[in-house]
């Protein structure tokens, strides 16, 4: 096995909890929504989410925070974002891990969620990490394997020195293993059974530290 040097993570559903995302799409835009239109919020909600439905989640414009805050009227997204947070919260072990891997290797993100959300998200963890990648904001794509090729050639490395570890099976799983590299499935909820998942961050860690042994 290739000496691993670079260590990827999704972020949403892998490092941060879905509760600021969660605030942002199913209340402050619905909230905002029933303000501009002098509506109650249960109608503004369901308004909104139903846009979201003819988009859909195969489009880009699904993830991009501000062509929704323009499409629906809402002005811009900023202050309404930063009113959430107090939103953003970490899985437990997400620190302890970080900071044992951050010596022994470069740290990337490698989400597909936009630097509109990534700015919030990543807020109190950054500065474990080398790059921060977003395939929306950066490549206008979505976590193919081109985007993994991508991100490997930025860091200057070989995709059989990289694991990603990430919650979307497609997104963190198949894609970046159809370029070489090391990928495992964050299954929190235990829902899988494949070899390649992981119900925990701690056992990323145990994996490495395993593969340096050897």
């Amino acid at each position: 096995m290739s000496e691993i040097k670079v260590v990827s993570f999704d972020a949403e559903g892998t490092l941060v909890t879905p509760d600021f995302s969660y605030a942002v799409w199913f209340e402050a835009i619905p909230e905002r929504y029933a303000e501009r239109n002098g509506i109650d919020f249960e109608l503004a909600r369901k308004t909104v989410e139903e846009e979201y439905r003819k988009v859909g989640d195969q489009r880009l414009e699904w993830y991009d925070v501000r062509y929704w805050f323009d499409k629906l009227g809402l002005g811009t997204p900023d202050s309404v974002m930063e009113t959430c947070r107090s939103k953003v919260c970490y899985y437990p072990e997400v620190g302890e891990v970080l900071a044992s891997l951050s010596g022994k290797y470069k740290l990337v993100i490698a989400s597909g969620s936009t630097r509109d959300f990534l700015n919030h998200l990543l807020r109190d963890i950054e500065p474990y990490f080398t790059r921060v990648f977003s395939s929306l904001t950066d490549y206008k794509q979505l976590k193919t394997s081109e985007f993994y090729l991508r991100v490997c050639q930025a860091m200057g490395v070989q995709p059989e020195r990289v694991v990603h570890v990430g919650d979307n099976l497609q997104f963190d799983f198949v894609a970046p293993r159809e370029i070489g590299i090391q990928a495992f499935y964050l299954d929190r909820k235990q829902q899988s059974d494949g070899r390649n998942a992981l119900t925990s961050l701690i056992q990323l860690k145990a994996y490495l530290a395993d593969a340096d042994n050897k």
